[in-house]
């Protein structure tokens, strides 16, 4: 039986409330699990202590048992020390897209043109 850890999710519309848990990978998401292993509420503030809870010696037992965590799962074990970091590939989500960046070189333009004009009469009129 190929077991995940993984969210199920909770909560009414527009009030998630997750219930981490230990399920079969065939079963759906919000349906049938075999054990509860914590709770996330993404509502809380990212520094408060009850926005992730987690039974750490269940989830050991369980990845000792060959479990795999979801992506979100992951993180929170990598956040408590349980897993190691690892690299993810950001698909250059962070960086501005085409019509961004001609603006910036269009700004970068023009304020480089403004200081060159402030820049020639303070010249000419060290010269004089």
């Amino acid at each position: 039986m190929a077991m995940k850890i993984r969210l199920a999710r909770g909560g009414s519309k527009k009030r998630p409330f997750y219930r981490v848990v230990a399920a079969d990978s065939r079963m759906p998401r919000d349906g049938r699990f075999i054990e509860k292993l914590g709770t996330y509420n993404p509502l809380l503030a990212k520094d408060s202590e009850e926005r992730v809870k987690l039974d750490m010696e269940r989830v050991q037992y369980w990845l000792d048992k060959g479990a795999q965590p979801s992506d979100r799962v992951s993180r929170f074990l990598e956040a408590a020390g349980v897993l190691p970091k690892k690299d993810r590939a950001n698909l250059k989500k962070g960086l501005p897209g085409k019509k961004a960046t001609d603006r910036a070189e269009e700004k970068a333009a023009k304020v480089a043109a403004a200081a060159e004009a402030a820049a020639a009469p303070a010249e000419a009129a060290a010269e004089e």
